[in-house]
């Protein structure tokens, strides 16, 4: 069987884990980058691009992988999908509600395929979460709270590696915490109603940098997920193999599931499962994301994160800011 020919949109500061990840993972070649900066390109992959365009143009593609800035999504998605190239798209999403519902449009109506990188529900230690949860490793759920932190927003120059969060009207929820939300979602299913309180701390900011929500599940299971990007609690370089960006608790009726900030879990104090993987990005999370990805070109495994199941976790993001706007629990059912 061939490789899959794959083009990479955006070079930036994220994209180097997508580039590495494209590099390891079997069965794929990275063959084609783009970027304005087309010296970023050059040093991505064989064949360099100043744009999406040019790149198509070039030759065909198997898969496409888009790792540029959230308001840039729409376009670029649109152009792979109505060229008939699958694509995989970073998160945020988009920017706005509409602009989401109208990417999910654009994958129904080309029935491309098309998954939204969403790498924390990949990260090894909530994989092995789900499963001890699912074994009945804690008895029945009672409660859990993510605990997420990233000390890089503070001072008169924040988020030094993606300077352009600073000017981000929504920035903890809709680009952090939207990470736990989907993974809650993962190990809980879905969510009935949410309660959020937010807080700008640093001036410096257009948007939120600290937030509590309180999330009812379906099942009748309350959560939390407690997130800053102003305080310690995990770590702040993205080292390869690094641990989580904070801690989680995960409460049942008869055992209690600790994730430390090691990314390691215990159960009622006790390890139970050690992360061993320390190559990539967090637990090699973004090579097990790209590779879902393509089992799905190959053989047609069902995507986690497709267009209208990643809707759901964007819609409790949207439900989180009208919550802390209204000061009041929202509910899920009819609001969009």
């Amino acid at each position: 069987m061939r490789p899959l020919r794959c083009g990479i949109v955006g070079c930036g500061f994220f994209a180097q884990f997508h580039i590495d990840a494209w590099r390891r993972l079997e069965g794929v070649e990275l063959v084609a980058a783009a970027d304005p900066d087309t010296a970023r390109a050059s040093a991505a992959a064989p064949q360099a691009y100043p744009s999406l365009t040019a790149m198509l143009d070039a030759g065909r593609l198997d898969l496409v992988d888009i790792a540029t800035r959230p308001e840039t999504h729409l376009a670029l998605v649109s152009e792979a999908l109505e060229r008939g190239i699958p694509a995989i798209c970073q998160k945020p999403l988009a920017p706005t509600w509409e602009d989401s519902r109208a990417i999910a449009a654009v994958a129904a109506r080309t029935g491309v395929p098309f998954m939204v990188h969403e790498n924390w529900r990949w990260h090894p230690w909530y994989r092995e979460a789900h499963r001890l949860i699912r074994s009945g490793a804690i008895g029945r759920p009672i409660t859990y709270c993510f605990r997420a932190r990233k000390r890089d927003g503070l001072g008169p120059e924040p988020y030094p590696d993606q300077p352009y969060f600073r000017a981000m009207p929504r920035l903890l929820i809709h680009e952090t915490l939207i990470h736990p939300i989907d993974t809650a979602r993962l190990l809980f299913g879905d969510v009935s109603h949410v309660y959020a309180d937010t807080r700008r701390l640093n001036p410096n900011i257009a948007g939120e940098d600290l937030a509590f929500l309180l999330l009812s599940h379906e099942s009748g299971l309350l959560g939390s997920i407690d997130g800053n990007r102003y305080t310690e609690g995990g770590y702040y370089e993205p080292r390869p193999g690094s641990p989580p960006l904070g801690e989680a608790t995960f409460e049942g009726e008869e055992a209690l599931l600790t994730l430390t900030t090691e990314g390691h879990l215990l159960r009622d104090g006790v390890s139970v499962w050690q992360n061993t993987v320390h190559t990539g990005y967090r637990g090699d999370c973004v090579l097990a994301t790209q590779r879902h990805f393509v089992d799905h070109l190959r053989d047609g495994t069902p995507l986690e994160t497709s267009a209208p199941e990643y809707l759901k976790s964007v819609a409790l993001v949207e439900a989180a800011y009208l919550s802390a706007q209204r000061g009041a629990r929202v509910a899920m059912s009819g609001l969009f």
